[in-house]
């Protein structure tokens, strides 16, 4: 099963100019006669940068994995994968940009809900002149491109890193879709204990559930709002379809502080669900599941080991 036709070709591979520094007009990054464009519609300025900082986990793991660690100069309070981002003086987009702005970065990466949650910080950066990029992969389709944009701005190739990505998720999904459907694992995903929420089909979560060969008990649930993966589910519906749940998959992280299986078996009327009575329950990093980085590839590959182990020994 080759899942590459879920990703549409976007960039070609482009050689850049320097980062510019602090107050300096950089020219906007093009491929042929088309300008590139950050996630907010802004024109991009050209690479490589080499003063950093990141205000998003998902743009730091992938510059280490790009091999472009050492750009960066210091990250948010939710970097901390790899263990070198957890070094990194830390900014935070809710405080004050003076601090940010005192080190004097060529480039401050965002994400649009950064710009969305607090315009006067990025304003204030933007008003120091350091260059602001916003990034987001709007799905799994979405992911090469965003990491050819990220690329773009360090000035590395990050087609090695993309191919080895892809090669390895059809390698997973290539032994799953040998599985007879009706020896398929049935999957509920918990996203949020909080009205015990779960995620849309399309979503990373739900993609990493149909590669590593499960059936999704909550396929069709409906996003809880516009543009948004999480999905309502409730518990009442989950007790409903217990004894049809084969395994009970938990994202653990900010969204979620349920960790352990003491703690989800003591829910009222849990003990009724399968996967829970049978200890068949994953608890997986929402970082690692949810979040649109190279670590993706190590969700599906535990999640497949947890539904069928003989097949991924």
């Amino acid at each position: 099963m080759n899942i590459r036709h879920l990703t549409p070709f976007i960039l070609a591979f482009f050689f850049l100019s320097t980062c510019k520094g602090q107050g300096e007009k950089a020219a906007p990054v093009s491929v042929g006669a088309s300008v590139l464009r950050d996630s907010d519609g802004a024109v991009m300025p050209s690479g490589p940068c080499r003063r950093i900082i990141s205000l998003y986990s998902a743009h730091t793991e992938n510059l280490f994995t790009l091999g472009a660690g050492s750009a960066l100069i210091g990250g948010h309070k939710t970097c901390t994968w790899p263990p070198e981002a957890a070094a990194l003086p830390l900014y935070d987009y809710s405080g004050d940009p003076e601090y940010a702005i005192a080190a004097e970065p060529d480039l401050v990466l965002i994400r649009p809900y950064i710009r969305r949650h607090s315009p006067e910080y990025v304003a204030e950066l933007e008003k120091a002149g350091i260059q602001v990029v916003s990034l987001y992969a709007e799905g799994f389709e979405g992911f090469d491109g965003y990491i050819r944009k990220l690329a773009a701005l360090v000035g590395v190739d990050p087609e090695p890193h993309l191919a080895a990505f892809h090669r390895e998720l059809d390698s997973v999904a290539a032994k799953t879709a040998q599985i007879p459907g009706k020896d398929k694992r049935r999957v509920f995903f918990e996203a949020t204990e909080t009205a015990v929420r779960t995620v849309t089909e399309d979503s990373l979560p739900g993609l990493a559930i149909i590669l590593a060969g499960g059936v999704n008990i909550a396929q069709g649930a409906k996003p809880a709002g516009s543009g948004s993966s999480i999905a309502a589910f409730g518990m009442e519906k989950v007790l409903e379809w217990g004894e049809s749940i084969d395994v009970y998959l938990v994202q653990t992280g900010s969204m979620n502080p349920t960790d352990n299986l003491d703690r989800l078996g003591k829910r009222p009327g849990y003990h009724t669900i399968k996967a829970v009575r049978e200890g068949k329950v994953l608890f997986i990093n929402e970082k690692q599941i949810s979040s649109p980085t190279f670590r993706y590839l190590s969700g599906v590959q535990e999640l497949a080991r947890f539904l069928y182990p003989a097949l991924f020994p």
